[in-house]
């Protein structure tokens, strides 16, 4: 496969099967940390509206979502191109980093939080994936 292609497709499946890890660790979230009695999270709304009754226990599973979406897509993107690893991997880091600023925007969040998810969950992950491709390929 043409190299160029190769790395295009492992951008898409880094962003893809990401969001999918994110995706599916949000919906388990509240299986494993039940939310506040009375919080209504189905519409946006309703989370603008509850924010004030979750602790800090309930911002695990969002942030390991984050980070661990943004790990699994980077590791990928770097396992799956041909060269440029670091850069692809870094490439998630950043549009999973938008997506943390565009929530950080919509949905209101205690500031401790929102800090923690942009600086840690997003770039650091990106750059952890790929530092670890490249250090088997080596």
């Amino acid at each position: 496969m043409n190299t160029t292609l190769r790395n295009i497709l492992a951008v898409v499946v880094g962003l893809s099967i990401g969001s999918v890890v994110n995706g599916l660790i949000i919906n388990l979230s509240g299986s494993i940390i039940p939310l506040p009695e009375g919080a209504d999270v189905t519409t946006e709304a309703g989370l603008k509206a509850s924010m004030h009754l979750f602790t800090p226990i309930h911002f695990l599973m969002p942030f390991l979502a984050h980070a661990l979406g943004t790990f699994v897509g980077a590791l990928l993107a770097a396992r799956i191109a041909v060269t440029h690893q670091m850069k692809l991997a870094i490439v998630i880091g950043a549009v999973f980093l938008l997506g943390g600023a565009l929530m950080v925007v919509t949905v209101p969040s205690p500031f401790w939080f929102n800090a923690l998810d942009l600086v840690v969950a997003y770039l650091p992950m990106s750059y952890l994936a790929a530092k670890l491709v490249l250090r088997k390929s080596n």
